[in-house]
């Protein structure tokens, strides 16, 4: 069949990416405009699409968006691009961002009836969370179809009359998946830390330097127990929550440290107790946001975790705190 044609044609889109997409991603990824890297939610067109081309459904987080259309070379398709507010498909879901309502309004406002024959669309499988096909398929007339869980799969899937194998519906999450993610976690992990660091700088301007280098230490240690190792290490770390897993790591890195600035030693023995509550706790906190980039969590489960976990942490660190400082401010040595 022949392309449809309208008045305001749809935009086309290439699947090769540009050198300003990698730019654009590898910024992202480190957090600058993270937030406004964004595509407009609407209808799209890969190859020369007809009516009875494919539907395919995605978010308006740009990375989503380039990883899904670099995978459809030599696919002639449509691509429906929702509002999420430049959230990818796994976390819109949970939000409710990527969701039955905005399917819904979507198909409406991009009149994807009059480009297409048929009443389906694909939708990630990672999106299902938050979609009802029911209520989809009772509102628009549009049934609901979700592919692989990865974009590399889409043609097979497709050419195999939208069926998936097994292997399509596995849900992995490599270390390179968890390592492409960690500068997400460590940018907002370093903003966050950095006034502590300048206060313990500037504290020695009224407490006759109180915090050393063991301070220091224990702080970047936690930091890199949380945002690094913790999601690098993910799946070999004891425990199911993550806030226990950065617990973990972050007690056995402040372990080493304490006795490698000699504070098991007689005197120094209360300002280490307030780092082993401390720091650890700064690395279970660290390590529960990375609940938001993994697909080993839901929505409730996270929500279940941070309830339990976030009173602990709290409390442990205030108390290691209060150690800590209390151990400077009254010590023998004055």
């Amino acid at each position: 069949m022949s392309s449809h044609t309208t008045n305001e044609p749809v935009k086309q889109v290439p699947t090769k990416l540009a050198f300003g997409d990698f730019l654009g991603a590898w910024k992202a990824r480190w957090g600058i405009g993270r937030m406004d890297y964004t595509i407009k939610p609407g209808l799209y067109a890969v190859g020369k699409p007809d009516s009875e081309s494919p539907v395919l459904v995605s978010a308006n987080y740009k990375l989503t968006f380039d990883a899904l259309r670099k995978n459809l070379g030599g696919l002639d398709c449509w691509i429906m691009i929702l509002d999420t507010g430049g959230i990818n498909v796994w976390c819109a879901a949970g939000k409710g961002a990527f969701g039955t309502d905005e399917l819904v309004n979507r198909i409406e406002k991009s009149d994807i009836s009059k480009y297409v024959s048929h009443k389906q669309l694909v939708l990630p499988q990672l999106g299902a969370a938050g979609v009802s096909a029911y209520e989809v398929a009772r509102s628009s007339g549009f049934n609901v179809v979700y592919g692989p869980v990865r974009a590399k799969d889409i043609k097979e899937f497709i050419r195999e009359g939208y069926k998936a194998t097994e292997e399509m519906r596995m849900v992995n999450f490599t270390l390179w998946d968890r390592m492409v993610l960690v500068p997400m976690e460590l940018v907002p992990a370093l903003k966050k830390s950095l006034p502590f660091f300048i206060g313990m700088a500037l504290s020695s301007t009224f407490l006759e330097k109180p915090f050393g280098k063991a301070d220091y230490a224990g702080l970047a240690m936690a930091i890199a127990s949380g945002s690094i190792i913790t999601p690098v290490l993910l799946p070999a770390i004891p425990g199911k929550a993550f806030s226990l897993k950065g617990w973990i790591v972050g007690l056995g890195g402040t372990a080493a440290l304490v006795g490698a600035f000699g504070g098991y030693r007689k005197g120094s023995r209360i300002l280490s107790m307030g780092h082993l509550l401390l720091f650890p706790a700064v690395s279970s906190y660290l390590a529960l946001n990375f609940t938001g980039s993994t697909t080993y969590t839901s929505h409730s489960g996270v929500n279940k975790e941070m309830r339990k976990a976030l009173p602990l942490i709290v409390g442990s660190a205030f108390v290691g705190a209060a150690l800590a400082i209390g151990a400077y401010l009254f010590r023998s040595d004055k």
